[in-house]
């Protein structure tokens, strides 16, 4: 089992900038490809950027490339996304996700999730 705990979401002004933490719990963090979903009201969750087990590979969402950064550090159990450039469409749950294969966790379907933090962008 691998838990997973999100951290650092919030309420800021459009154009303004976040980092959201997951910290991880359990079975070997470095085993696994990481990702970072959202989900907006009435909305399905969505895909935002993925990160290879090592770190050497991230993969995101058109809708927030140059915006979004993922990355990850194994020796604090921890992936981050930062945030730069905040829209008020950027407002959802934020989740992490972790799964051994990194399709699955682009196709949503990660074994382990987080419980996911609020961002609300404002105008």
């Amino acid at each position: 089992q691998v838990q997973l705990a999100e951290s650092g979401g919030g309420l800021v002004q459009a154009g303004g900038s976040l980092r959201l933490s997951c910290a991880a719990s359990g079975r070997t963090f470095s085993n696994y490809a990481l990702g970072w979903f959202r989900q907006a009201p009435g909305k399905e969750r969505e895909f935002v950027v993925g990160i290879s087990w090592s770190g050497g590979s991230t993969y995101g969402a058109d809708s927030v490339k140059g915006r979004f950064t993922i990355s990850r550090d194994n020796a604090k159990n921890t992936v981050y996304l930062q945030m730069n450039s905040l829209k008020p469409e950027d407002t959802a749950v934020y989740y992490c996700a972790a799964d051994v294969f990194r399709s699955r966790v682009v196709a949503g379907n990660a074994d382990y999730w987080g419980q996911g933090t609020q961002v609300t962008v404002y105008s």
